[in-house]
């Protein structure tokens, strides 16, 4: 059994300084901004925020996928899918502001809005701050609840070479995927589909589950090939797990796209003018030219790559295949996020990129990447025990 080793902390060091460095400088930024205008300030908050809640969510659905199914992959990012979702209690910090800002955000909080929109008054029993503010508390201690536990037993794991924590994280694993599920359909339906009230989709939650595991596999991949030349990462990155990285995010490349085009070949064929509308603001003012860049750059092009199996056994091409997946999630959900402040149907807003849209995001990200690489300190970078790690270091060996 090989020895537990962890990354050297100069390495580690570097990215926390610098994350560090550029986070509280692009947040100050915001701040600065935010005496200006509150109201950008928030919007863009949000849509950063999403982002990277978005990662360390889909971490922890990826850890548990894992341990349900087993398989070399896993093992080669189980330890950075784990230290991202360890990231969960400064995301409940960070959603403070969202919390603070609800007012500019959801015009559901505004009374005199509610008192003479019938659909809002319909709504107002579960579109009400004293619940939303519950709902996201419960979602919260149900996610590091979930990150507590599969950090804890396979740490604990490394320690002791206990085989019955395997039996044990499997156990929690099948019900914990089904709660990820329910927990985030119904976070992005409160802080997502509820900033257009009069709309709704039954498969919205979908997309931002299949959305967080891509962005979380294309983070996983970037981490990958850049730790791939370093111990002990260096003794389990081989082309054949690489290819079956690659796979995997071509596999939620794919999903990603079948449920977008399901939501709007279902919407579009119904063609009623509440549901449509939210297509039609996001067509209109120069929005059409982001929805095909999606369409192209999100699905297209990567699609196409992946469909190569050289491209998927080396490790700096796909790193850039995951360098560009991270940046069209973000545009996704710039897409998703913001011609929602914009009005509705023929009145949407052109497109317009403020500074904050930018500054929010790369603010966010630094403090997150931070976070992340100090979670990573001192820890195996392997899960050393995990009875299964044998068969995958001969695998290895063999490629």
């Amino acid at each position: 059994m090989a020895q537990a080793e962890s990354i050297d902390h100069p390495f580690l060091d570097q990215i926390q300084r610098q994350s560090l460095l550029v986070g509280v400088v692009a947040l100050a930024a915001c701040v600065a901004g935010a005496m200006l205008s509150p109201e950008q300030f928030f919007r863009s908050y949000l849509f950063g925020y999403l982002f990277w809640i978005g990662i360390a969510l889909g971490s922890i659905a990826l850890v548990m996928l894992h341990h349900v199914v087993g398989g070399g992959w896993g093992f080669l990012i189980r330890r950075l899918l784990e230290a991202a979702s360890r990231t969960m209690p400064l995301m409940a910090l960070l959603f403070i502001p969202i919390l603070a800002g609800m007012h500019y955000i959801y015009i559901w909080t505004h009374a005199d809005l509610v008192a003479v929109d019938e659909i809002l008054q319909h709504k107002q029993p579960y579109l009400n701050v004293p619940f939303f503010i519950t709902r996201a508390l419960v979602y919260f201690l149900i996610w590091t609840g979930m990150v507590f536990f599969l950090s804890r037993w396979s740490l604990e794991q490394d320690r002791t070479g206990d085989l019955s924590l395997s039996r044990r994280l499997q156990m929690l694993s099948g019900p914990g995927l089904l709660l990820y599920g329910i927990t985030v359909t119904f976070a992005s339906i409160d802080w997502v589909m509820s900033l257009e009230p009069h709309w709704f989709s039954t498969i919205y939650g979908l997309l931002f589950i299949i959305g967080q595991v891509l962005a979380t596999m294309a983070f996983a991949i970037v981490m990958v090939a850049k730790l791939s030349d370093r111990k002990p990462l260096s003794d389990l990155a081989s082309p054949k797990h690489l290819r079956d990285l690659g796979t995997l995010m071509f596999a939620f490349v794919m999903l990603w796209a079948y449920f977008s085009f399901s939501q709007w070949l279902i919407i579009w064929a119904g063609d009623l003018p509440e549901e449509n509308s939210w297509y039609l603001s996001r067509i209109k003012g120069g929005w059409g030219w982001i929805a095909l860049a999606v369409i192209l750059f999100h699905f297209v092009l990567p699609f196409s790559l992946l469909l190569s199996r050289q491209i998927k056994r080396r490790a700096k091409v796909m790193m850039g295949v995951a360098i560009g997946m991270l940046f069209m999630r973000l545009v996704d959900l710039f897409w998703i996020v913001t011609p929602a402040f914009g009005g509705h149907g023929s009145h949407s807003a052109p497109v317009h990129i403020h500074w904050m849209d930018l500054a929010a995001p790369i603010g966010i990200g630094g403090l997150w990447l931070a976070f992340f690489a100090w979670q990573l300190k001192g820890k195996s970078l392997t899960p050393i025990k995990d009875p299964g790690l044998e068969e995958v270091l001969a695998s290895a060996e063999g490629h």
